[in-house]
């Protein structure tokens, strides 16, 4: 199964105390570990994976993007725009959420995919 977000970017700014970030939320509803890969695609460059989590049993896991590392250790890009394309073979639901920090007025924007 696959789900697209085609609208991603983390901003390096941040005003106050919240920093700008993304998160993908993850909701298994199923009775085993799903195991999510996520690959992200950029406008100027080849694509990167290996960013992959397992979510437990009848659990919800919520990614922080700016704290996630590929099996490479390389981080999700900053002041970037990119798409993530979230991969596994069981049906999970997801949600997408950015806070944007980088002006005075903190802006949240969410979405389910």
């Amino acid at each position: 199964m696959k789900w697209f977000i085609p609208d991603c970017y983390w901003h390096s700014r941040s005003s106050g105390v919240f920093p700008s970030h993304e998160a993908v939320c993850i909701l298994n509803t199923n009775p085993v570990v799903v195991v999510v890969n996520l690959t992200l695609y950029f406008e100027d460059r080849d694509k990167l994976g290996g960013y992959s989590v397992e979510v437990g049993p009848e659990r919800t896991l919520h990614i922080r993007l700016d704290k996630l590392v590929n099996k490479d250790g390389i981080a999700v890009p900053q002041d970037t725009p990119y798409a993530t394309v979230i991969e596994c073979e069981l049906e999970i639901a997801v949600q997408y959420t950015r806070v944007d920090t980088s002006q005075p007025a903190m802006a949240l924007m969410t979405t389910m995919v």
